[in-house]
């Protein structure tokens, strides 16, 4: 062999395993989201984006070294079945959900490809994962709100609408729900109000309930509602039937004030989805979920929407409103 051709074979094996690392570096990485809305709801679209935006930040670039795979089921626990089957068949490298139902489904069809969930209440009792500071297996993600929340909701609504002796907590009957039902109950009596209630699993029965709730009760009534599925995928109804019905409502995320809600006090959904694309960074780069420890918010926000207080009769305590973080005018 020519001391040239040889020296030239050296280069080009030399140069494989730098080539192949490169090649391993931009492989294409793939994420299925279940989102618990429809398509066209603006409230999953806007965390979504977060989502997104989080990503690309951190070196994802869709079509470039990422592909997301957006599927949105609402509450329609078939949908959400089959669309989990579906993007395991792409094979992703990580699954992400919302609420708790979207992520008991998925957990039952995901057994070895990660699983990150968002906006999940009580994981520990909903069997998501063992331990929050170190799951096991492979779910890990973000808690939305202690139990002990559906207490101090009535509180605020109580602070807001004095009036009020008789309140429906909207809920769908799964056991975080139930634990904030539990909470708002125990913290009823101090408050000399009459919990009710309100078990929905989708848009007819949100229609029917409501409407039972205001023909069985009288103008003192008012609204809880609790995060769930239903909640998330037909908030512009709620918003609408407790205008109907002049019930002044809490609700868990500020979209609910912000769609013509009367008050809201939780955190920040699209921020959370931020969150959520960082420990999908972290997966995807190596770490496993279950040295990820699964965390809940630490900021609360108020947003008080004046003008449906206008249109209830409701004078805002300045208290509450020197402590609102956003006040819709």
């Amino acid at each position: 062999m020519r001391r040239r051709e040889f020296i030239a074979g050296l280069g080009g094996a030399a140069a494989w395993p730098i080539t192949a690392r490169a090649q391993q570096r931009e492989r294409v990485r793939r994420i299925g989201v279940v989102m618990a809305y429809a398509q066209t709801d603006p409230n999953g679209q806007m965390q979504v984006a977060a989502f997104r935006q989080q990503l690309q930040k951190l070196g994802w670039l869709e079509g470039n070294n990422l592909q997301i795979d957006f599927r949105y089921a609402a509450d329609d626990p078939a949908r959400i079945r089959a669309l989990a089957i579906e993007l395991l068949g792409m094979s992703p490298d990580l699954m992400v959900s919302n609420s708790n139902f979207v992520t008991a489904i998925l957990q039952s069809e995901v057994r070895t490809v990660p699983l990150v969930f968002v906006s999940v209440s009580d994981p520990e009792g909903s069997g998501f994962v063992t331990n929050l500071a170190r799951p096991t297996g492979n779910v890990t993600g973000f808690a939305n709100f202690q139990l002990s929340m559906g207490g101090k909701w009535l509180e605020m609504l109580r602070e807001i609408a004095p009036q009020i002796d008789r309140v429906g907590l909207m809920l769908h009957p799964e056991p975080p729900n139930i634990g904030y039902w539990k909470s708002a109950e125990a913290a009823a009596p101090s408050l000399n109000i009459k919990p009710v209630a309100l078990e929905v699993n989708n848009r007819t029965e949100i229609e029917s309930s409501l409407a039972t709730f205001d023909r069985e009760g009288d103008h003192h009534s008012g609204l809880i509602v609790a995060p769930n599925v239903v909640a998330f995928a037909n908030s512009d109804l709620i918003v609408s039937l407790a205008a109907r019905y002049r019930l002044p409502a809490i609700y868990p995320f500020a979209f609910y004030a912000k769609q013509g809600g009367l008050i809201s006090y939780g955190f920040d959904a699209a921020d959370q989805f931020r969150q959520g694309a960082i420990y999908a960074d972290k997966v995807l780069r190596g770490a496993k979920p279950a040295d990820l420890p699964v965390q809940y918010p630490t900021q609360f926000q108020i947003v008080i929407n004046l003008k449906t207080a206008k249109v209830l009769g409701l004078g805002i305590p300045p208290s509450l409103l020197a402590r609102a973080d956003e006040v819709i005018e």
